[in-house]
């Protein structure tokens, strides 16, 4: 097992720049299969990511970043593509009395078991690398259960209602982290996109406190939470701070090196290629240009990991993913 502290404290002491890409769409065509295939099939999933493992060299494997999978097991139905992610049909509650009705599910609901099946054997393949699992985070999956317009709105209206929610979902994903960190993940990437929405009060009221909560729970020497929100325009950073994690992912929207400045230097920060306007629809000389210069502006900041600025779509050019890791690699050799 490792011992998470002293890896990111190794990360941050290391001459080399290390990347860790949320990605797991190009190992899933590599190995044949479809989108659909993978998020329905553990197996599948997992291979998918042994085989990036085999042949791309980042720091950590990471899952598929799935924000249907938690709404899914408290009984949102979902609509499933051969290639793309799935989605949300309709809400699932749209009234404090459906809040109070509401049962948090156990980790047999949807497809839980499958992505549990897909981090376990993932560790059992022994790929000496941190894996870190995926899971939404609580402001995203309230507003995935309310719909997210709608819960903008109830957060004035009924902020008591939304919060016996958040206390729901906290409760669920908190259950599904502390099986992920039983089956030997040493980490695990929270996707709170939807908290970007949010004012940096506000942000902290609906979603840092209940992030706090996950953190406080389950992150400890030998797993770490990784708080991402590609949402965030910098507007709420001191928010996302708040939580303690010990790993800030930020996307495209913000200011790479801005961020950097007023972020913990003892904690990773990760960002932020565009994974569509970059990573998708460069060309593998303009994504080696541009990952350069981002590495060149964030050269002073030792706690600097490379990473997309979210998870890659489907049909990433393979050329593309290279590109990425050489620039990094020629950066590494100055």
């Amino acid at each position: 097992m490792i011992n998470m502290k002293s890896w990111i404290s190794q990360q941050i002491e290391s001459e080399n720049r290390i990347s860790i890409p949320i990605m797991t769409h190009p190992g899933i065509e590599m190995i044949g299969k479809t989108v659909k295939d993978a998020v329905q099939n553990g197996k599948i999933h997992a291979e998918a990511i042994k085989k990036l493992a085999e042949v791309y060299p980042s720091a950590a494997t990471t899952v598929i970043m799935d924000l249907t999978l938690e709404a899914e097991a408290f009984g949102c139905q979902i609509e499933f593509q051969e290639n793309d992610m799935p989605h949300i049909l309709g809400r699932l509650v749209t009234s404090a009395e459906d809040i109070d009705n509401l049962k948090v599910p156990d980790l047999n609901a949807g497809r839980m078991q499958e992505y549990l099946k897909a981090n376990r054997l993932t560790v059992a393949f022994g790929i000496e690398k941190p894996v870190l699992a995926g899971v939404i985070g609580p402001f995203s999956l309230a507003g995935r259960l309310y719909d997210v317009s709608e819960i903008m709105m109830a957060c004035y209206i009924e902020p008591d209602a939304i919060m016996l929610l958040l206390d729901k979902c906290t409760e669920f994903i908190i259950n599904y982290c502390r099986e992920l960190k039983s089956i030997g993940c040493s980490g695990v990437v929270v996707a709170e996109p939807a908290a970007g929405l949010l004012s940096n009060e506000d942000c902290q009221m609906f979603s840092s406190e209940y992030v706090k909560r996950l953190v406080d729970e389950v992150q400890d020497e030998t797993f770490t939470v990784i708080l991402h929100n590609c949402g965030n325009k910098g507007h709420c950073t001191d928010a996302m701070l708040y939580t303690g994690a010990n790993a800030y992912h930020f996307g495209n929207a913000i200011d790479m090196v801005e961020t950097l400045k007023v972020c913990p230097k003892d904690k990773l920060i990760l960002g932020n290629v565009d994974p569509v306007g970059v990573m998708k629809m460069k060309t593998p000389s303009e994504i080696k240009a541009y990952i350069a210069d981002l590495l060149a502006r964030t050269a002073e900041f030792d706690n600097f990991v490379l990473s997309t600025g979210c998870d890659l779509p489907p049909h990433v050019p393979a050329e593309n993913v290279t590109s990425f890791f050489n620039a990094l690699e020629e950066f590494n050799k100055k």
